[in-house]
Parts: structure tokens; C-alpha cells; sequence
């Protein structure tokens, strides 16, 4: 029985998340729907991280398996030809059975968009953060650093986990703007639930004055989650990629309008 490997673009929109779930339209339900019309019966997938409600993604990776086979150069052409226009198969691959989406990662990469300019946009507005007050980029950088590294991160976390506890690794923490638009680039090894979220609502706060340069570090030295900033926008957020030891899916989002 084959173990197949998908890397998955979506819009996350009009998504309740990634996860199945009965009677509500999912990213995991849309690509199982296909898999199952393709596969001629039941089909369930794993990914490498959930997603939330509103959550897009440029290299979601999830895997399953089929006691029928399928040429492997056709079946990304095959699941997009069946999936609706807001979930995207880039790429298909045959691993080997012992293959994790989720375990064998080393790391994950999130991209969040925010709109930086005093009015909205129609354009962006279930893509990007409008935010109205001027962003300072140096002070966003500056508030960024101390929250690179391992460390336990539980005031930004929205919900603790069930086991595992909540030490993580953040391996980067990037900005990159163009014109309006402003793209922060988060790469860990694993992430709390919100976690990129509640990073980002942090270091926004700081970078444009709300807060100052040490705020971030003095939520994550207080172990306390009403000492962080406020939760991003869902709809900013993307899952961009995950890097396994024989490939790295990372698609960073464009900022071309």
C-alpha cells in the first residue's frame, strides 16, 4: 500500500480550518472528497500542522495511503481536477511508508501579511492585517530578537497543549516590505496554538508605539498570557512551507498587488 505526499496551496477564507469536520467545509474534507472520487474509496490525510478558520497556505504537506495505485505523474493534475479552485495540489510524491508529515519535519515556516497604511483595501482584505498607525521596521526587528531561540513560550500560546508543554524553538523571525505591504517571516520547529499569531500581535504593538522595544521580551520573561500583545487577524496567516531532510516546501507569498 503506497504512502503518497501532497504539498497543498489554499485559500483558507471560506475554510473552517484544516482539520475534517462533519457538516463543515474543510481543507482536509475538500482534498478527501477528491482523493476518494480518485482512489474509488475511503481516503483520509495527514498534514504537517492544522490550520485554523481563515488560515491560508503556500506548502501544506500531507500524506495517505490507497491499496490502489496511480500514476504519480499525474495525480497532482488529477486532485486539482477535482478539488474546488481554492485548494491546489503543487506537487505529488510516493515516500516511504515510515514518512510523517508532522513528525519528520525540522522545520516550519509561516508567512503574515499586513496592510500598513492609514486606509483599507478591498483587494487584501481577507488576505493582509490592515494596520492604520505607521509600522517602524527597526523597532519591529529590535522588539523581534529576544524571542529568537528556545525558550518556554506559553504567554504566547492560546490554548496549552494537551502534552509536550510549551518550550519552542524559534529558528527566525523576518520582515520584508514592499511599498504598503509587509511580510514577517516566522521559522520554528514547532509552534503553540496561535503562537504565530500572538508573536505578531506582540511586535506590531511595539513597532508602531503602542508598546515599547521591550514589551515582547517582557511578556516572554513574565510566563503570562495577558502580558502579550493581541491575537493577529486569522486571515493574515499562512502556512509557507515545512522543511523535511529531502525537500523544503517554503513558498514565500507575494507581495505583488
Amino acid at each position: 500500500m503506497p504512502t503518497y505526499r501532497l504539498v497543498v496551496e489554499y485559500d483558507g477564507s471560506a475554510f473552517h480550518g484544516l482539520q475534517f469536520q462533519p457538516d463543515l467545509r474543510t481543507v482536509a474534507g475538500a482534498l478527501e472528497a477528491a482523493l476518494s472520487r480518485i482512489f474509488h474509496g475511503p481516503v483520509k490525510v495527514s498534514a504537517a500542522g492544522r490550520t485554523d478558520a481563515g488560515v491560508h497556505a503556500t506548502g501544506q504537506v500531507v500524506t495517505f495511503r490507497s491499496e490502489r495505485a496511480f500514476p504519480i505523474d499525474r495525480l497532482a493534475l488529477a486532485v486539482n481536477g477535482n478539488t474546488p479552485p481554492d485548494v491546489i495540489v503543487r506537487a505529488a510524491a510516493i515516500v516511504a511508508d515510515t514518512f510523517s508529515p508532522r513528525f519528520d519535519a525540522r522545520e516550519r515556516s509561516y508567512d503574515y501579511l499586513v496592510l500598513n497604511r492609514p486606509f483599507p483595501t478591498a483587494v487584501w482584505r481577507a488576505r493582509a492585517w490592515h494596520v492604520a498607525r505607521p509600522i517602524d521596521d527597526a523597532l519591529f526587528r529590535a522588539a523581534a530578537a529576544p524571542l529568537l531561540g528556545r525558550h518556554d513560550f506559553v504567554a504566547f500560546c492560546a490554548e496549552l497543549p494537551a502534552r509536550g508543554g510549551t518550550v519552542r524553538t524559534v529558528n527566525a523571525i523576518d520582515l520584508v516590505r514592499r511599498d504598503d505591504l509587509l511580510r514577517v517571516t516566522v521559522r520554528g520547529e514547532g509552534f503553540l496554538h496561535r503562537m504565530v499569531r500572538v508573536l505578531v500581535g506582540t511586535l506590531i504593538a511595539s513597532s508602531t508605539g503602542y508598546r515599547d522595544v521591550t514589551f515582547a521580551a517582557r511578556a516572554l520573561a513574565s510566563r503570562d498570557r495577558t502580558q502579550a500583545g493581541p491575537t493577529a487577524p486569522a486571515h493574515g496567516l499562512y502556512f509557507a512551507g515545512v522543511r523535511y531532510d529531502d525537500l523544503d516546501t517554503y513558498r514565500p507569498v507575494d507581495l505583488s498587488p
